[in-house]
């Protein structure tokens, strides 16, 4: 059986949980491999609706093993808060894991994170001010603490003792209370008595599900665009939500991947700022971002929208290595008379096909061409020969500028709307 890994192929909030949910029915574990909880992934299931913004997508299926993986970070109370939801709505956590060496949101890296976004003023990146981009920063410069310190007390206090009065030399800087290493000592010990069993060396069993051809799902969180490396920086993730780093976050060869499933919308969303070519700042943004209910599944913000970026998704294909391609809420398109693609972005008296770096992607604007629209229902649609011609037409476009065949589907949010294309 593949190792798959299921990344986002835009700025994130493409519905890679829905993704998930619908593959995860015959996988033996998913590994969520990188970010925290400052996006969430929405699945629809016959429990209710549920925004996942820690645990992994496959967590509805009991047989599923899931793990929050090493290049995640973890912000505990957020966590046990999620799980809190899950257990009161009937879902079985027996199977959730947490990997020792994952890494722990203390409760002054979200209060550092919101100090440090207001000191930049107009130059905000967009944070979600949940912590996620200090806690990053301190396990670059080795100054993180992981769950598997939480099982070693001696060590963990004294970790704490050598951080805490480096974090109050901040603190003190911008007026804020100082912490306790007794306090932060106390709270991690409440968080080892909460989530103590679950927090394992998750090594070996990722190596023996993959070694004995299990089928293994990496869930990537936000996409493409907000990478650390290849995204709008610095208007970015503090990770790398590509699929070259879903092997190190989840603890296995990179070789081992065999499938890479990029997952786009039929349109372009984004949350957070930085340069957007093909934002609408009009009346139509406005209907597109309503009929698509675009508000961020974690911070109720209103996403940025705009239409089909086909020069970033020949970005995204390429950086990940994608093999299949999911296209989610096509429905939402469905009343529309025209769509519009974009196919290059104009740069003075250039034409670029490429994503270039920001501070150049700030100056372009896009060129498109014109698609009529299908102005029929999709929902009820389950098989490719049920789509209306025009959408038909629509999507092997998308699939022509993306360079990589779709797969599946998606007609609505409900898992039965998600249906696979064959023989076209």
């Amino acid at each position: 059986m593949p190792v798959t890994a299921v990344v986002g192929a835009q700025w994130g909030d493409e519905g890679k949980g829905r993704v998930i949910d619908f593959l995860a029915e015959t996988a033996d574990m998913v590994i969520r491999f990188q970010g925290g909880d400052n996006a969430g992934h929405t699945v629809v299931n016959d429990l209710g609706l549920f925004r996942l913004h820690l645990i992994p997508s496959g967590i509805f299926y009991p047989a599923t093993r899931n793990i929050v993986g090493t290049g995640t970070v973890i912000n505990p109370d957020n966590l046990l808060a999620e799980m809190q939801t899950l257990t009161a709505a009937g879902v079985d956590l027996a199977n959730l894991w947490l990997s020792d060496r994952a890494h722990m949101i203390m409760p002054y890296h979200p209060l550092l994170d919101g100090l440090e976004e207001t000191a930049r003023g107009g130059t905000a990146i967009g944070t979600t001010k949940r912590g996620i981009g200090p806690t990053y920063s301190d396990k670059a410069a080795r100054w993180g603490l992981r769950l598997g310190d939480l099982r070693h007390p001696a060590w963990l206090r004294q970790r704490l003792e050598q951080v805490v009065p480096r974090k109050n030399i901040l603190l003190e800087h911008y007026g804020a209370p100082l912490l306790s290493v007794d306090a932060l000592y106390e709270q991690c010990m409440a968080w080892q008595e909460a989530l103590g069993p679950r927090i394992v060396d998750v090594a070996p069993m990722v190596r023996q599900a993959v070694q004995s051809a299990q089928n293994v799902l990496l869930e990537g969180q936000l996409g493409v665009m907000r990478d650390l490396d290849w995204g709008i920086y610095p208007y970015v993730t503090s990770s790398n939500p590509t699929a070259a780093f879903a092997g190190a976050g989840a603890g296995l060869p990179a070789s081992k991947i065999t499938r890479v499933v990029g997952v786009v919308k039929a349109y372009s969303t984004c949350v957070g700022a930085g340069p957007f070519p093909v934002e609408l700042l009009d009346a139509s943004g406005d209907e597109l971002r309503e009929l698509g209910d675009e508000y961020g599944a974690t911070t109720g913000r209103p996403r940025r929208v705009g239409w089909f970026d086909g020069v970033a998704i020949d970005y995204a294909a390429w950086l990940n290595g994608m093999t299949d391609l999911v296209v989610t809420k096509l429905d939402v398109l469905d009343t529309l008379a025209e769509l519009k693609v974009c196919t290059g972005y104009r740069l003075g008296d250039q034409v670029l096909t490429h994503v270039p770096d920001t501070a150049i992607l700030e100056q372009v604007t896009p060129i498109y061409e014109s698609w009529p629209g299908w102005q029929q229902p999709t929902t009820g649609c389950r098989h490719w020969d049920q789509l209306p011609a025009a959408a038909q037409r629509y999507l092997r476009r998308l699939e022509e500028l993306a360079g990589v065949p779709i797969t599946w589907v998606s007609v609505g949010a409900a898992r039965e709307a998600m249906f696979a294309v064959q023989h076209r």
